[in-house]
């Protein structure tokens, strides 16, 4: 498997260009991270581009339709579509969200939060050990925004997740920008989150922006990362060190300068965190 250390950005077809042609060796990032399904396909030019820029950037791969909590069965013939891509690009590793996202009858194209039960705990952890036994790797799993808390939920998310990353040897990609919409929503500390996770089983941090209507707080990845995530994230450096950490942007995609430089940010950031 790839190394990976340092700061990288999210690949998006907007910037191929960018990084084909080569981008200054002060600012660049140190790695890439792609959408999975992005490149579920046999050939054609997203694989081709992505075959150029994968000569000189490291690669992890992120999906978003895995669906490791549903209630459906698991769609074996995506995970091994995703296994083939995993053995083509030898990525640093292969993630997901801990979340559901498709019923009996579709894809629904949202990340919808796991009840914090026991018996929750059970069901997700039977599903990420067939992913694991799959795939023939550790599964890294992130931490999604929600916006509604389940009545019957018995612990905290940073309970649940810390449980669940004992019992199944999966690691965490910690979404610092999450963390704080889910506290805002739902009336948290971030900083309770952070102390409840295990140090081991990080593996990655995302960095987004989200939307703050006041009384509620969308996580949009269309907006630069915010004060109080950057905050938030100094805090994460102190806890977890110096793990590999990426802007994440999804909609309203400004021009590469301008995500290199809330990356830079980043690095200057975290090394006060660390000093």
């Amino acid at each position: 498997m790839t190394q990976i250390q340092g700061f990288g950005l999210g690949l998006r077809v907007e910037h191929y260009a960018d990084f084909e042609a080569g981008i200054d060796a002060a600012v660049r990032p140190d790695w890439l991270e792609i959408i999975s399904e992005n490149y579920l396909v046999p050939g054609g030019p997203p694989l081709a581009h992505l075959e150029r820029i994968r000569a000189d950037y490291p690669l992890v791969m992120h999906g978003v339709s895995m669906s490791v909590a549903g209630p459906e069965p698991l769609d074996r013939a995506y995970l091994r579509e995703l296994k083939a891509l995993a053995d083509r690009l030898q990525p640093g590793w292969v993630s997901d969200h801990l979340c559901w996202s498709a019923d009996a009858h579709s894809q629904l194209h949202d990340l919808l939060p796991v009840p914090l039960t026991r018996a929750a705990l059970d069901h997700v952890g039977s599903r990420i050990a067939e992913v694991q036994d799959l795939l023939g790797r550790p599964l890294v799993l992130e931490n999604v925004s929600s916006y509604v808390r389940f009545a019957a939920d018995e612990m905290s998310e940073w309970e649940f997740i810390a449980q669940l990353l004992q019992a199944t040897g999966a690691e965490l990609l910690l979404d610092v920008n999450n963390i704080y919409v889910s506290g805002r929503n739902h009336g948290f500390d971030p900083l309770d989150y952070l102390q409840g996770i295990p140090v081991g089983p990080v593996r990655q941090i995302h960095l987004a922006g989200h939307e703050d209507r006041g009384d509620i707080v969308i996580d949009t990845h269309d907006h630069p990362v915010r004060d109080e995530v950057w905050a938030l994230y100094a805090q994460a450096v102190k806890r977890f060190g110096a793990l590999p950490t990426m802007i994440e942007r999804d909609d309203h995609i400004p021009p590469l300068g301008e995500l290199l430089d809330e990356l830079g940010h980043a690095r200057q950031l975290a090394a006060q965190a660390l000093a």
